[in-house]
C-alpha cells in the first residue's frame, strides 16, 4: 500500500554527548563532507552543550541521559527532575507531546531532566530524550526492550527514582496519571512530586464522584446518571430522564467515561436506549466501566481555567488565571451537525477551524470573576496542589435554568456557572491552555513550568535550598518585549519567523512557525519576532504601488506579541489580533491581566526563586506585505519562512525578499517554482533515470473540466493513459497534507469530484470503495489536480503477538520490494546532505491522514529504516540518489523529499519535493536530525537552518 506525504519519528539515542564529548563526525553513506557539512558537525557539537535560554543563562544540552548516569555530586549543583510520560490511557500520545514541551522549556544548567516512560501495560522504562521527541509512543514501543532501561516492577522503578531524582514531574494524562496511581506509588517510596496527592486525585478524577463532591461543597452541578459495569438499569435511567424533563426517546444527553480524562470517549446520545447503547460501547471498548449520562447543556458556553498555587508549603493560596472560552464553529455541509457538536478529542488536539478560543472569555465581567472565585474555592476544598485545570459551563440567564436552590455557588443574575471536570495534570503542548493563559499574565513557557516545579519543592524540606536560591532556578529572558518597532537591540541579530498564509496547510504552518519561534527565541544573540501572513480584512493598509499586483495587494503581515501566537488556527490568531486592538476589549483584558498579576505577585514575591514576569503586555502591529518587507530590510532581519504552499513555497515570497537583499531560509526562487509544480518536478528529474532516479507518470486536469466531463469517460481515459487500475489524485500545486486520495473506480472519482464541486472541507471516512480515514480537503478547492498511478507497496505492521505480551515486532512480507520513505536534505546549493530516511507506516487506509503527518500523538515512522527491511548498502545508495535529486533541483538550506525506494537496489521513485516542509514538534526532519552523529537537537537544527540563510547569496 502507499501513502503520499510524510509522517515523523526519531530513533533512540541513549547517551549524552556533552558528558562524553565524542569527536564530532557524520557517518555518511554517500558524498564526501562538504564545507557546510563539516560546519554542521562542529555546530552540533558546540550547540549540544550550549543551548541558550536567556541573557546570562546557558542551557545544558537538550540531550538527556538516562538518570542513572547523573553523578551524585550533581545534586549540590542542580535540581534533578524526573519527567514521567506515557501511561495506559488513550491520551498517552498527548502525554508524550506534553513531556517534549516540558523538556524543551525547563532543561538548564541549574536543572537536569531525566525522562521516563510508562507503557500501556504499566511497564516502566528510563528513556533518552531522543525518545521523547518521537512522534508517538508507537514509534518506539517496539524498541523499548532493546534500547531503553526497563524496570522489573513499578516498585523497582520507584526505588530508582528515590535515589536518582530530587522531584518527579508526572505528565501522564488520564488513567494512572490523574487518578492517583502514580502519586500513590511515589508517596509510598517518599519521592517528592509535582501536583496533587493520590487521595485527592482519586476523588477529583472520577467525574461522578467529583460531581457529588462539588454538590456537597455547595456548587451547582450538571444532573447525571451513573452506568456501572454490567449493572445496566433501564428503569433507573428512564426515571432519571423523567425527573429531568427529558423525552425518553429523543432527549439529548452527553455520554462519557467517568475516569478517562476530559475528552476520550465523549459522545452525544438521544433517549434512554441510545444512551445505554453508547454507554455499553464505552464499557466494551475497555475505556471505562463507569459511564456518566449527563444533561446536554443547550445554549451554554464551555470554559476552562488554569489555577496556580502561590502559597508556601501546604499553605494553599490558589490564583486563577484568565479563563478561556471554548467556541465551537461550523463551516460547510461537510461538518458535523451543530446539534451533535461537543469539544471532543479531535477538536481539542488537531488544529482545525472547528473550535476557537477566547482568553479572557466574552462573558460579562461578573461571570469571569465568578469563574475565578469558584475555581479557587474548588482548588482549596478539593485539596489540590501546585496547579490544575478546571473546566465548566456558563449558561446565560436566557437559557433554561437548572433546577437548583438559590444559595448554590454559581447562580448569578447573569446566568449559571457550573464546574464539570477537574484536570489534575493539564495538557502541556506548546499551545495548550496552560501556556495560553499563563502568557496572558506575564509568564513564558519556561517561567510558568519552573514556577510550578519550585512551588512543589516548597512542600518538601529537603528541597528547600533549591527554592530559596534567588535567581538560581528562575531563568530570566533577554527581554520582556517581543515586538520591536525600531532596530533590533544592540548586539542582537533580528529574526522574523513568518507563517500562516491562506492555503489549506495554513494551520500546519502555524504549528511549524510556533515551533521554530519557540526554539529560536532562547538564543542569547537572537531577537526573534513571530509574524502572521494573512489576507487583509480590508484594503486600507495597501498602497497604490501594491495594487499593481492584485495577487499581493490584499496580503498583510501581523507582528505578534507572545500570547497571540499560542493559538490553534490562523483564523483564531487573526481574530485575536483584531480583538486585541479593539479599545473596549483591550481595556478589559488589561484590567483583568493586572488584577491576576497582582494576585500572583502577592504570593510569588515571597519566594526567593521568583524573579518576576517575563512577558510584556503588548499589541500586535499590522503591516502591508510591502511595508513588512521594507521593515525587515531596515532592521537587517533574516526571515525564517514557515509558510507552507502558496506564496511561501512557489517562489513569490523568496523573490520579494531576494529583491531587497533580505536573507531567508530554504531554496531560492527557481527551485521553489519547480518543486511547487509536481509536473515540473518530474520533468526536471526525468533525465536521471539511468542514475536510478525514477519519476511517476502524471496527468493534470482542471477542476472545471472534471466537473463538466462524464465521470466514466474521464476515468477510462485516465487509466488508459496512465496504464494502471487505481489512481492517486492530489492538488497540483498544494502541499502534501490535503486532498490526497486513492481512487479505485469511477464511483470513487465521482465522490471526489462532488466533494470539489460542493467545496467540502473534508471527505468523511470510508466514502470510497476501499476503507480509508478522514480526508481533509483544500480550502478553497484547487483549480488544477494531478492523477498518478497508485503505487502498491507492502504493508508494514507492528505486531504485539510475539514472545511476550508486552513486546512488539515488525511484520513485513516484502513482496513488492518497494517502501515509501520521506527524507530531509540540508546544506548549501550543490552540496546538499541527505539525512537518514524514515519509512512511513500508516495506521489505517492507504493515505496518511493529516494527524499522522503533522500532529504528535498519532502515526508511526521507522527512522532509520530497519536493516530487516533495507540493508545498509541499499540505504547508502538511496541517500546518494536523494542528494543527486536535491542538487539537480538546486535545493539549498533544507527541504523534504518524499519517494518510494526499492529496498534491494536503492532506486528512488520520486513522489514530490517540499521546499518548506513541516517543522512541527513532531516533524520527521527533527527525528532524522537526531539520528546524525552527533545528534542534532531541535534548537540546534533550526539555528543551523537560520545560519545557512544568513550565509546565502541573495
Amino acid at each position: 500500500m502507499a501513502s503520499f506525504g510524510c509522517g515523523s519519528n526519531l530513533s533512540l539515542l541513549p547517551n549524552n554527548p556533552c558528558r562524553n564529548r565524542p569527536s564530532p563526525s557524520f557517518h555518511l553513506s554517500s558524498s564526501s563532507l562538504s564545507g557546510f557539512t563539516q560546519k554542521l558537525v562542529t555546530a552540533a557539537a558546540v550547540f549540544s552543550c550550549s543551548k541558550t535560554v536567556g541573557v546570562g543563562v546557558t542551557r545544558a544540552t537538550a540531550q538527556v541521559a538516562d538518570s542513572v548516569l547523573v553523578d551524585k555530586e550533581d545534586k549540590s549543583r542542580v535540581l534533578r527532575v524526573g519527567v514521567i510520560c506515557g501511561g495506559p490511557s488513550a491520551e498517552r500520545g498527548i502525554s508524550l507531546n506534553s513531556a517534549r514541551s516540558v523538556l524543551d522549556h525547563i532543561q538548564g544548567d541549574d536543572l537536569h531532566v531525566s525522562c521516563y516512560y510508562i507503557d500501556a501495560h504499566l511497564n516502566a522504562f528510563a528513556i533518552s530524550s531522543a525518545q521523547v521527541y518521537s512522534n508517538t509512543p508507537s514509534d518506539f514501543d517496539f524498541k523499548l526492550e532493546s534500547l531503553a532501561q526497563g524496570f522489573q516492577s513499578l516498585s523497582e522503578f520507584a526505588e530508582h527514582l528515590a535515589g536518582s531524582v530530587d522531584i518527579v514531574f508526572p505528565v501522564i494524562h488520564g488513567r494512572f496519571g490523574e487518578d492517583g496511581g502514580i502519586q500513590e506509588l511515589l508517596e509510598k517510596y517518599n519521592v517528592p512530586f509535582v501536583g496533587t496527592g493520590s487521595k485527592e486525585c482519586r476523588q477529583a478524577f472520577d467525574k461522578y464522584d467529583a460531581s457529588v463532591d462539588l454538590s456537597k461543597h455547595g456548587f451547582v452541578t450538571v444532573p447525571s446518571f451513573l452506568v456501572q459495569g454490567c449493572e445496566v438499569n433501564p428503569d433507573g435511567l428512564s426515571e432519571w430522564f423523567a425527573s429531568n424533563h427529558l423525552d425518553p426517546n429523543t432527549g439529548k444527553v452527553v455520554v462519557k467515561p467517568a475516569r478517562a480524562g476530559s475528552s476520550i470517549g465523549v459522545t452525544v446520545a438521544y433517549g434512554v436506549n441510545d444512551s445505554l447503547t453508547k454507554a455499553n460501547e464505552i464499557i466494551s471498548q475497555g475505556i471505562d466501566d463507569r459511564v456518566l449520562v449527563e444533561l446536554f447543556l443547550e445554549g451554554g458556553s464551555e470554559f476552562t481555567a488554569i489555577i496556580l498555587d502561590v502559597g508556601h508549603g501546604f499553605d494553599c493560596q490558589p490564583v486563577v488565571l484568565l479563563p478561556t472560552e471554548v467556541e465551537l464553529q461550523f463551516q460547510g455541509s461537510g461538518d458535523v451537525r451543530e446539534k451533535d457538536a461537543i469539544f471532543n478529542y479531535r477538536r481539542k488536539y488537531l488544529p482545525t477551524q472547528q473550535v476557537a478560543y477566547h482568553t479572557p472569555p466574552r462573558f460579562p465581567i461578573e461571570i469571569i470573576q465568578s469563574i475565578r472565585e469558584g475555581a479557587s474555592l474548588l482548588f482549596q476544598r478539593l485539596g489540590l496542589r501546585d496547579f490544575a485545570r478546571i473546566d465548566g459551563w456558563f449558561l446565560p440567564s436566557s437559557t433554561k435554568a437548572l433546577a437548583s436552590s438559590e444559595d448554590k455557588f454559581g447562580m448569578t443574575e447573569f446566568g449559571t456557572v457550573l464546574f464539570t471536570d477537574i484536570n489534575l495534570i493539564s495538557g502541556m503542548e506548546q499551545t495548550s491552555f496552560l501556556f495560553q493563559q499563563a502568557s496572558k499574565v506575564g509568564f513564558s513557557h519556561s517561567n510558568i513550568l519552573r514556577s510550578i516545579i519550585h512551588q512543589a519543592c516548597l512542600r518538601f524540606p529537603e528541597l528547600a535550598t533549591y527554592s530559596s536560591k534567588s535567581g538560581q532556578l528562575q531563568k530570566k529572558l533577554k527581554s520582556a518585549k517581543i515586538n520591536e518597532t525600531s532596530e533590533g537591540r544592540q548586539g542582537f541579530r533580528k529574526v522574523f519567523v513568518i507563517f500562516g498564509g491562506d492555503t489549506s496547510e495554513r494551520q500546519v504552518s502555524l504549528m511549524s512557525g510556533t515551533n521554530v519561534w519557540l526554539n529560536l527565541q532562547g538564543f542569547d544573540d537572537l531577537d526573534v519576532t513571530p509574524c502572521l501572513l494573512a489576507r487583509s480584512i480590508d484594503h486600507s493598509s495597501t498602497t497604490d504601488s501594491d495594487k499593481t499586483d492584485p495577487n499581493l495587494s490584499s496580503i498583510e503581515v501581523w507582528s505578534l506579541p507572545y500570547s497571540l501566537v499560542l493559538r490553534h488556527t490562523t483564523e483564531e490568531v487573526l481574530d485575536a489580533c483584531m480583538e486585541a486592538i479593539e479599545p473596549a476589549r483591550a481595556t478589559l483584558t488589561s484590567h483583568l491581566r493586572n488584577q491576576v498579576m497582582n494576585e500572583l505577585a502577592e504570593g510569588l514575591m515571597k519566594h526567593g526563586w521568583f524573579t518576576g514576569f517575563d512577558i510584556a503586555d503588548e499589541l500586535p502591529v499590522r503591516y502591508s506585505l510591502k511595508e513588512w518587507i521594507q521593515f525587515a530590510k531596515e532592521v537587517e532581519a533574516t526571515v525564517f519562512i514557515a509558510v507552507h504552499g502558496g506564496i511561501g513555497e512557489d517562489g513569490t515570497l523568496q523573490s520579494l525578499l531576494g529583491a531587497e537583499g533580505i536573507p531567508y531560509t530554504g531554496p531560492g526562487v527557481t527551485a521553489s517554482k519547480i518543486c511547487m509544480d509536481k509536473v515540473a518536478t518530474s520533468l526536471a528529474l526525468d533525465h536521471l533515470r539511468d542514475e536510478g532516479v525514477l519519476t511517476i507518470n502524471k496527468d493534470a486536469k482542471k477542476k472545471e473540466d472534471l466537473l463538466k466531463m462524464p465521470i466514466l469517460q474521464t476515468w477510462n481515459d485516465l487509466i488508459s493513459k496512465l496504464q494502471c487500475e487505481t489512481l492517486c489524485i492530489k492538488p497540483a500545486r498544494d502541499g502534501c497534507s490535503t486532498g490526497v486520495a486513492r481512487l479505485c473506480c469511477a464511483e470513487d472519482l465521482a465522490v471526489y469530484t462532488k466533494a470539489l464541486g460542493d467545496c467540502l472541507l473534508r471527505i468523511p471516512p470510508n466514502s470510497f470503495s476501499k476503507a480509508h480515514g478522514l480526508i481533509e480537503m483544500p480550502n478553497p478547492p484547487p483549480e488544477l489536480l494531478i492523477f498518478e498511478p497508485f503505487v502498491e507497496t507492502d504493508e508494514i505492521v507492528l505486531s504485539s503477538k510475539t514472545v511476550s505480551e508486552n513486546s512488539q515486532r515488525l511484520l513485513w512480507k516484502g513482496h513488492s520490494r518497494w517502501v515509501e520513505v520521506t527524507v530531509g536534505v540540508i546544506g548549501k546549493r550543490g552540496s546538499m546532505h541527505s539525512l537518514s530516511p524514515s519509512i512511513t507506516v500508516k495506521e489505517t487506509g492507504d493515505i496518511l491522514s493529516l494527524e499522522e503527518k503533522f500532529q504528535g500523538g498519532t502515526g508511526i515512522n521507522l527512522t532509520p529504516p530497519p536493516v530487516s527491511i533495507m540493508s545498509n548498502e541499499a540505504l547508502g545508495r538511496c541517500k546518494q540518489r536523494i542528494e543527486l535529486i536535491a542538487n539537480t533541483l538546486q535545493l539549498e538550506g533544507f527541504s523534504r523529499i518524499d519517494a518510494f525506494v526499492n529496498v534491494d537496489s536503492g532506486e528512488v521513485l520520486i513522489i514530490e519535493v517540499n521546499t518548506v516542509p513541516g517543522m512541527t514538534p513532531s516533524t520527521v526532519l527533527i527525528h532524522q536530525a537526531l539520528t546524525e552523529q552527533p545528534p542534532i537537537y531541535p534548537h540546534q537544527f533550526f539555528r543551523t537552518l537560520l545560519d545557512l540563510a544568513s550565509e546565502r547569496v541573495v
